[in-house]
């Protein structure tokens, strides 16, 4: 209880005064005045009081100790054993009780370790710890499939472990040097799994690309098993769209140190572990790659204003370092060409700038336009552009009559893309602007025919 201050006294005596005898006006306004003062004291002493009352409450803050709740899951586990249907059961009626949110780390260490985990991957040694764990189960990939069902259950009963849950195998990763070979390997498999279900993302795989890991040839061994639990769950494809969604897609050569961070070693490396889609992924990652930089390349020579002998001379070296076919090297040269400048937004003016543009580089398209399938490829690539450039699309026709009086394409190649060659984008209306000059192309080589045989 709060005392009351003498003031609150006070006030019940003024009202007593009041309530018996007549007063004066003046005795009245008195009364008054003194009333409210007495009233004001009151007020601030209760709220002194209360403050004073609040600061002797001390603060205590919930200390973080994960022993009770690591005792609670051991037990729990080594009640359920190897049953991991009953696992998941136990897991899931103990987040009712216990803190996931807190102790998730400590959680995810004891189903896969067994125990806490201490820096570097060993257990911590006054703690309690459970032989029913990931690490000492069977090796093989039906077990391991079994103990990713555990996971998926749990994260999605308690969907804000999803992310402590991507942490954890952030970590374990990092820690592979101090797990057996035995232990890597089923992490590895589970990990694919994981991955192949969507668990979680391959941005954890970050973590392989660990200079120590990658030194001592961990990280190497550690994907081959991952890749390989992977791709059994979905295909290469799946994993493609998940490594280029992250942008590890062209990031695979650092499982390897730098004097071997070859597409040859790593291409044998893969192929003999019985990963050959890997490889073969890889080395088309790297050409894609090295495309990228060959246009950026072609396109910062334009720019600067290099000879045409000079970039011809270029592409030819780079197409004997990167064996790269004419085929691709043309639609590489006709991007390039393409890209290199700034077309006007008005339809009637970008065809005139257009066949400005590509009389003045004929010469490079022509040097890489030496075999039929390459014309045809230039034909489809200038097909594609028009239609997926609408200003183009009227261009069409006189850009490929340029390049035909420029000897870069020829009329058999021509009349081959207009009878069947052709894609189906604009295909009409490419077809119908290239009708009479194709009539004319046939026409043409009617009366060069007529005139051999005449001459015979």
């Amino acid at each position: 209880m709060i005392n009351k201050p003498p003031a609150a006294s006070q006030l019940r005596c003024l009202g007593a005064l009041l309530t018996v005898s007549p007063c004066s006006e003046d005795l009245y306004i008195q009364v008054f005045i003194t009333a409210c003062e007495c009233l004001c004291k009151v007020t601030c002493g209760l709220c002194r009081s209360a403050v004073l009352t609040a600061n002797r409450v001390p603060y205590e803050k919930e200390r973080f100790d994960p022993s009770q709740f690591q005792e609670s899951i051991v037990q729990g586990l080594n009640q359920t054993g190897t049953d991991l249907d009953a696992v998941a059961k136990f897991l899931d009626a103990s987040g009712a009780k216990l803190d996931y949110r807190r102790y998730a780390e400590t959680l995810f260490d004891i189903l896969v370790a067994g125990g806490m985990l201490a820096p570097g991957g060993t257990l911590s040694d006054d703690m309690t710890r459970t032989e029913y764990c990931l690490f000492t189960a069977n090796e093989d990939l039906e077990t391991m499939q079994a103990y990713a069902q555990v996971f998926n259950k749990l994260i999605r009963r308690y969907k804000y472990l999803e992310k402590g849950f991507e942490e954890e195998i952030k970590k374990l990763l990092l820690f592979l040097k101090g797990f057996t070979e035995s232990e890597r390997n089923k992490l590895a498999m589970l990990t694919g799994i994981l991955l192949a279900n969507g668990n979680i993302s391959a941005s954890i795989l970050n973590s392989l690309f660990n200079e120590n890991l990658v030194k001592e040839g961990v990280s190497a061994a550690f994907a081959v098993k991952l890749f390989k639990s992977w791709i059994n769950e979905k295909d290469i494809n799946s994993v493609a769209a998940s490594l280029r969604k992250v942008g590890m897609d062209n990031r695979l050569m650092e499982l390897f140190p730098a004097n071997k961070r070859s597409c040859e070693h790593f291409s044998k490396y893969f192929t003999d572990a019985g990963l050959k889609e890997l490889s073969d992924f890889a080395r088309n990652q790297q050409s894609i790659g090295a495309r990228k930089e060959l246009q950026k390349e072609l396109q910062e020579q334009m720019s600067r204003g290099e000879t045409l002998k000079d970039i011809i001379a270029y592409v030819r070296e780079e197409m004997k370092k990167t064996n790269i076919s004419e085929q691709t090297m043309i639609g590489i040269v006709w991007t390039s060409v393409m890209s290199s400048v700034e077309w006007n937004k008005k339809e009637e003016l970008v065809t005139e700038q257009a066949i400005k543009h590509l009389k003045q580089y004929s010469p490079l398209l022509k040097a890489f336009t030496s075999q039929g399938l390459s014309e045809l490829t230039l034909l489809l690539k200038i097909q594609e552009y028009c239609y997926d450039n609408i200003h183009f699309m009227k261009a069409f026709q006189k850009i490929v009559v340029l390049l035909y009086k420029a000897d870069v394409l020829s009329e058999e190649a021509i009349l081959k893309w207009y009878t069947e060659g052709h894609l189906a984008k604009g295909k009409s209306v490419f077809l119908e602007q290239m009708k009479k000059f194709v009539e004319w192309l046939k026409n043409a080589e009617e009366e060069s025919e007529s005139e051999e045989e005449e001459g015979d």
